[in-house]
């Protein structure tokens, strides 16, 4: 696996989003070629665009691609880039957002992916395109742990759209023979994070704010910390039995809610209050990961565990 990437041309999407960013890092790193496509905004004929994550790695950049990933230019921008291999990240990953926007959410990450998809089936040269799935997919589950035959129940609109994607990119490998592997992170957290309970409650715990629980805070997530989710981006772009396949990458161990607000006040000093409000709509009460494929196929598995993870999180929110 060492120097798969090396001299490698890498576009990855969405690459100033806290994951995109941490891959594109780390891509750097080994070597890679790396061009970025990030969202931009047209004014007056010219494209302004700001690189939240990655300003730091500007220099060091193959090529930035500014636009609208659901746009019907997006395509032949990925086309003329001529990437070896794609990233596909960008995504408006957001539940909540889905509530009060669910066509838009549905174009960004369907739309978009399919324009990845089609760029791949009609460009030359690629050899691996890794699409961005989501634990989300499985959505009210059956019982203890997700494997990937688990069935598809999608709560929100964001998770019918990621179906939808992961979907159509299994289609695409399936009709295309294109180089497809779809991993599925389950909720991953970390340096960056902006959204979700852990950056919020960090943020909140730090200044000794009352951090709001929805629902009884039973309901439970498996976090992996962001270090070990590039580790399974960077095996899905490179090794060989990663094609064709969808595959769920976490810890196995489910987490409440509950146990990430206290642990967090602990960790940080706080006297912030915890306190429970009403539920939210869509709610999952458990996601946990059966990662034994990952590990069966790669030898791949978690290295960092909630404890570790949240001391980690909050030292960086600390010093930035």
């Amino acid at each position: 696996m060492k120097n798969s990437y090396k001299r490698k041309r890498v576009l990855v999407t969405g690459a100033d989003g806290f994951m995109g960013s941490h891959l594109t890092e780390r891509l750097l790193a080994e070597g890679a070629k790396v061009s970025v496509y990030v969202r931009g905004n047209s004014t007056s004929g010219t494209t302004q665009y700001t690189l939240r994550n990655i300003e730091h790695l500007k220099n060091k950049l193959d090529e930035i691609i500014t636009g609208n990933i659901s746009s019907t230019d997006a395509k032949e921008l990925v086309i003329k880039n001529k990437p070896e291999i794609i990233f596909h990240l960008a995504a408006d990953a957001y539940v909540p957002n889905s509530f009060a926007h669910p066509i838009e959410v549905m174009e960004t990450n369907v739309i978009g992916t399919l324009n990845i998809l089609q760029a791949a089936k009609e460009g030359k040269g690629i050899k691996r395109i890794v699409c961005t799935s989501s634990s989300e997919i499985y959505g009210m589950t059956i019982g203890g742990s997700i494997d990937e035959e688990h069935p598809l129940y999608p709560s929100s609109p964001y998770a019918a759209s990621k179906v939808a994607a992961d979907r159509y990119c299994y289609s695409y490998q399936n009709t295309y023979h294109l180089p497809v592997a779809i991993i599925r992170p389950f909720n991953t957290y970390g340096p960056r994070h902006t959204y979700d309970v852990i950056p919020k409650f960090i943020e909140l715990a730090l200044k000794g704010k009352t951090l709001t629980v929805h629902g009884t805070g039973r309901q439970s997530r498996d976090f992996t910390y962001v270090d070990d989710m590039v580790d399974a981006f960077m095996i899905m772009g490179s090794h060989k039995n990663a094609v064709g396949r969808a595959v769920n990458f976490g810890t196995g161990e489910a987490i409440t809610v509950n146990y990430v607000a206290k642990k967090i006040k602990a960790i940080v000093g706080s006297n912030s209050k915890i306190v429970h409000t009403k539920d939210r709509k869509a709610q999952v009460p458990k996601l946990l990961c059966n990662y034994s494929l990952a590990k069966k196929l790669f030898r791949w598995k978690p290295k960092v565990f909630i404890d570790e993870g949240l001391r980690r999180n909050i030292e960086w929110v600390k010093e930035n």
